[in-house]
């Protein structure tokens, strides 16, 4: 398995995968801070200058002679080719919108095809991709086939500068366990999709290591043919070939030379180039990438000042018309209703189901999870002593008639016992005040009967006086009168004796 770029030591591999015994230490550059962001704008506007101008021609859409007919002819004011005989004459021309016209805004060769970019930020973009192919982590999730390469980053030998057979370049590979990188591109091979294929450019294919070398003697002949596989001299190292598509983590096979070479090229932090004037290698935000030591450390601590532990928390609404536990707080009952409806819209669905099989003559299929909670409740009920009926339902037990509130009963709220005499003592006296008040109204009651008793017997006397004098005073003659009459002259008679027994029974019911 690889292991990482984090060692100040870098082994050489001979061309045998045989550890030559030689180390380097590892450039300052492979330190450098990894920015992707700027390796794709460069990669991008770099890529554009191997564009090629492309345009119409000047003279498309307008090598007809049109006019356009004016206004008052109740057609369009574009100009119309002249001429008769023809179904191209009248017809419209040089617009855009018109068959045969040109195009909108023509394209033209002296477009601003290149791009400038700043030295500085093509040596960052070129200093993040070379650390980045350092990283084993990078270059396996760009692709590249490494799980059995002995070191990233690679170095091996200055012999490979002398193969100049593409044979012994394959072999090479072979023994240095890259060649499965190599497979890889052989079966990614494919037809382009789009209209590149009908431009050149048919097949595609993924890419192989890279190597980089300090001396031509022939590895460029050797190498050039394997696909791929793409060279490059140390000194004219290019973005294009160490990221491509703007993506860092190439997989790089160095040469000696070409790997001493590096920190002459890029420098260090604290020594400049030599080939670059004037260039130090960008510093990193980050020096320590240990954020528990940073956290911890005393220094740090004394400098920074206490932490204001006053803070003001503000309270998050939230609407109970979505949260449910919102609502709950608000009104409690929320929970019972939501249940109940859950289990109306559930028992509805269920009758809708029976009602569909019946109507259908289907078979009703009974809800699982409902049939084991029957089963549940009727062993639970056969447990506790109780019955289930013929038709396999449970049989409850009729409650006694007395215990009208069953096993609910009220809560006995417990009261202190000098409030208890308190109130003992206010119920007696109610209860006194209110037999001694019904006590003097019966007796009211019945002193008002006796009274009016009296009262009427003294006028029914007085009247009977009255009448007896005037039958004295004046005799009248007797007149003949029907049995009918006097049976109602009777019973006015008897109803006229009857008063003062009423008033008795008044005052018997008084004094009860």
């Amino acid at each position: 398995m690889t292991t990482t770029c984090a060692r100040p030591l870098i082994n050489v591999y001979s061309e045998k995968n045989e550890r030559s015994g030689v180390t380097i230490s590892l450039p300052a550059v492979f330190r450098a801070p990894i920015r992707p962001d700027i390796v794709d704008f460069v990669h991008a506007n770099l890529a554009k200058n191997r564009r090629q101008p492309y345009a119409v021609s000047k003279d498309a859409g307008h090598q007809t002679s049109a006019e356009s007919w004016g206004t008052g002819r109740a057609v369009a004011r574009i100009p119309r080719v002249r001429g008769g005989g023809t179904h191209r004459s009248g017809q419209g021309a040089f617009g855009n919108m018109c068959r045969g016209g040109r195009m909108f805004a023509p394209t033209k060769t002296w477009r601003r095809w290149h791009r400038k970019v700043n030295v500085n930020q093509r040596r960052y973009a070129m200093c993040s991709a070379i650390a980045a192919s350092g990283i084993p982590a990078l270059v396996m999730s760009k692709g590249h086939k490494i799980e059995l390469t002995p070191e990233i980053p690679l170095v091996v030998s200055d012999k490979i500068q002398d193969i100049t057979k593409t044979k012994q370049a394959v072999l090479f590979l072979k023994k240095l366990k890259a060649w499965v990188d190599i497979e890889k591109v052989y079966k990614s091979k494919r037809f382009r999709a789009g209209k590149g294929k009908m431009r050149n450019r048919r097949r595609i294919q993924r890419l192989g290591p890279l190597i980089v070398y300090g001396k031509d003697k022939g590895i460029k002949r050797a190498f050039r043919n394997i696909p791929g596989v793409d060279l490059i001299k140390v000194t004219c190292l290019n973005i294009l070939k160490l990221a491509p598509g703007g993506h860092v983590g190439r997989f790089v096979i160095w040469t000696e030379s070409a790997f001493r070479k590096l920190d002459s090229l890029y420098g260090t932090w604290r020594k400049e180039s030599k080939l670059k004037t004037g260039y130090n290698l960008p510093m990193p935000k980050m020096t320590n990438s240990d954020l528990m030591r940073l956290l911890k450390s005393e220094e740090i601590r004394q400098v920074i000042g206490k932490p204001n532990k006053l803070r003001i928390r503000h309270v998050l609404k939230k609407n109970p018309l979505k949260n449910i536990r919102t609502m709950m707080r608000l009104n409690p009952y929320t929970a019972v209703q939501k249940r109940a409806a859950i289990l109306n819209v559930a028992k509805q669905k269920r009758i809708r189901t029976i009602r569909y099989a019946r109507k259908h003559k289907l078979e009703v299929v009974k809800d699982p999870k409902r049939t084991l909670r029957l089963q549940q409740r009727k062993l639970a009920h056969e447990k506790a002593g109780g019955k289930i009926d013929k038709h396999g339902r449970i049989v409850k037990k009729k409650r006694a008639p007395e215990d009208k509130t069953g096993p609910r009963r009220n809560k006995v709220v417990k009261v202190p016992s000098k409030k208890l005499k308190l109130l003992k003592k206010r119920q007696l006296a109610k209860r006194k005040s209110k037999a001694a008040s019904s006590k003097s109204k019966s007796e009211n009651l019945a002193a008002q009967a006796v009274v009016a008793a009296k009262v009427s017997a003294e006028r029914f006397a007085a009247r009977k006086v009255k009448i007896a004098a005037a039958k004295k005073t004046a005799p009248v003659a007797k007149k003949v009168v029907p049995a009918k009459v006097e049976k109602v002259a009777a019973k006015k008679e008897v109803k006229a004796k009857a008063p003062a027994p009423v008033a008795k029974k008044v005052a018997v019911k008084a004094k009860k």
